[in-house]
This record gives structure tokens, C-alpha cells and sequence, in this order.
């Protein structure tokens, strides 16, 4: 009897140290969040204030509170604007083309690294990804401008010596949301590469040993086995990429076109054209209601993505 309360206290004992060396280790990770938690209070939760002047016509003099109140009217001004299905279709389909290509080759470029067995290609592949990412796209502007420089750009360059006409590119919409495309690929896509070769690499490889014990090779190997692996990662990164849907790069699509005017018709997304009411009109209740639904509608997206990712398989939603 004895004996046995001995090791009930024994073992109360060590669960009471378990839950101590956990309050410990939870308040040092809390410690470590605190400025990220405050940045998000501060530019994140704060000026979510703001929100009521999508619901006021604005005057600087009267200020947030005493502006008066004039419903959805913002709303209706926007939606029945002829700007508002164009910057909606242009983000819309921008975004999920620019998505998918992303998500897609940056899966299979993951995949190829991983074949890679040399340790010094791996470093120089990964940098040479990478790069790009750490790039501004003030300077991302000028690189694309050295391409496409009426005079001097080298695809013209390259155009006049094969006897063609030379292309003005900043007038011609046409061609920009593949040069759109491109850039933001070159750009982005290196980072998610190492995001899934690290998802890659955390493989047991016991999987593949016994694969190839089996008779599979390495491309049956890497649809059979990797692919179903990343699963779960890939929901995860597009369940979040489907609430940036609506929110475009400001950067991308105001910098590197030059903000021509001539590029509208393709190039014209909800972030441009909310740039633009801001510097042109004084009510920035439209401005704010435009961002709003912008804001909103990428919220239910995150919502419904994740529902039907969950449908698919428990284990792939976001929460």
C-alpha cells in the first residue's frame, strides 16, 4: 500500500514539474511574440477605427465622428462606377493566374532540388532562387525597364536587328499580363521553392527506400509519394494565397507598368485604383469603402477555401 501511494506521488510529482517546465518554456515563446503581437495591435487591430468612414462622406474639417453618415452610398458609387468590374476582374484573374503558376512550378522546382546531391549546387541554386525575392520593385522597375525601353531597351534592340519594328510596350496592353506574370514568377516563386524543398527534405526517408525497394523509380517515387506528402502544405499556402486574392502588389503593378495610363484595361487593379481616389478626391469614404469589400470579400474566400479543403481532407485546412 505504502509502495503504491509512494509512486502515485511520485507521479503527480513528475506531471507537477512537466507543467512547470511548460509555464516556463510558454512564457519565454510569449515573450518572443510580443513584438510581433504588437505590431499587429498597432497596424493591424487599431486602425481597423477607420472602417466607419466607409459608411460617411468625409470632410476634413468635421473629421471621423462629425462627418455625416450616408450609408452605402460609397458602395453604390463604386459599384455602378464602369471601374469597378474592370479592377475586380483584372485583380481576380491576375491573382489566380499568377497563383497557380507559382504554386505549381515552385512544387516541381522544389522537387527537381531535391534530386540535386551535391551540396554546393544545392547552396548555389537556392541563392540564385532566392535573390530575386530580396529585390525591391523600385528596382525590379528599372530591370524590366531595361528590357523594354523604346530606344534602348534590349528586346527592342534585339527587334531591330532581326529587322522588325520596334514595340512601344508602355502602350500596348496586350502584352503586359504576360510580362506581369513573368515578373512576379521570377520574383516570388524562389521563396515557395524553399518552402516546399524544406517540406521535402523533412520526408521520412524510409518512404522512399521502401519505394524503391519495390521497383518504383524516382519520377513514381515523387508522384506517389512526395506529391501526397506536400499535400498538406500546398492547402495550407493556398487557403492563405486565396485571401490575398483581392489584394494585389501595389509595387508590381504601379511601378513596373509606370502607372501608364494606356495599360488600364489590363493593368488596373482594386490597390491601383484606390491609389489614385486617394490622391484625387477629397472623400476618403470612398476610397475606404472600396478597400472594405476589397477586405471583406478576401476574408470569406479565406472561409470558403478552407471549408472545402477540409472537405477534402481534414488535415489540409489552415484552422
Amino acid at each position: 500500500m505504502e509502495t503504491a501511494v509512494l509512486k502515485k506521488s511520485a507521479k503527480e510529482l513528475g506531471v507537477k514539474k512537466r507543467v512547470q517546465i511548460n509555464k516556463k518554456q510558454n512564457k519565454q515563446l510569449l515573450v518572443l511574440c510580443l513584438p510581433a503581437i504588437a505590431f499587429f495591435i498597432t497596424f493591424a487591430y487599431m486602425p481597423m477605427y477607420g472602417i466607419i468612414l466607409a459608411f460617411k462622406h468625409y470632410r476634413f474639417d468635421k473629421g471621423i465622428l462629425g462627418s455625416s453618415f450616408v450609408g452605402f452610398d460609397n458602395f453604390v458609387f463604386f459599384f455602378t462606377s464602369q471601374d469597378a468590374l474592370r479592377v475586380t476582374r483584372n485583380t481576380v484573374f491576375l491573382n489566380i493566374l499568377g497563383i497557380l503558376l507559382g504554386m505549381s512550378i515552385a512544387v516541381i522546382l522544389a522537387m527537381i532540388l531535391n534530386e540535386v546531391k551535391s551540396r554546393p549546387a544545392i547552396k548555389t541554386y537556392q541563392t540564385i532562387m532566392l535573390m530575386p525575392h530580396f529585390l525591391s520593385m523600385s528596382i525590379v522597375a528599372y530591370i524590366v525597364f531595361g528590357f523594354l525601353n523604346m530606344d534602348l531597351g534590349i528586346f527592342n534592340v534585339w527587334l531591330k536587328r532581326i529587322g522588325m519594328e520596334p514595340i512601344m510596350w508602355y502602350s500596348e496592353p496586350k502584352y503586359w499580363i504576360t510580362i506581369l506574370t513573368s515578373v512576379r514568377l521570377w520574383h516570388n516563386v524562389g521563396y515557395s521553392t524553399l518552402i516546399y524543398y524544406a517540406a521535402i527534405i523533412a520526408i521520412d526517408k524510409e518512404y522512399y527506400e521502401s519505394a524503391y525497394l519495390d521497383g518504383a523509380g524516382r519520377f513514381k517515387a515523387a508522384i506517389h509519394i512526395t506529391l501526397p506528402m506536400l499535400m498538406p502544405m500546398i492547402s495550407v499556402l493556398f487557403v492563405m494565397n486565396m485571401g490575398r486574392i483581392f489584394h494585389a502588389d501595389f509595387g508590381l503593378f504601379n511601378l513596373v507598368t509606370l502607372d501608364s495610363s494606356m495599360l488600364y484595361p489590363v493593368t488596373d487593379v482594386i490597390d491601383t485604383y484606390v491609389f489614385r481616389m486617394l490622391k484625387s478626391s477629397t472623400n476618403l469614404g470612398q476610397s475606404t469603402a472600396v478597400s472594405l469589400y476589397q477586405s471583406f470579400v478576401g476574408f470569406i474566400l479565406v472561409i470558403i477555401t478552407n471549408i472545402v479543403a477540409k472537405k477534402i481532407d481534414s488535415d489540409n485546412g489552415l484552422f
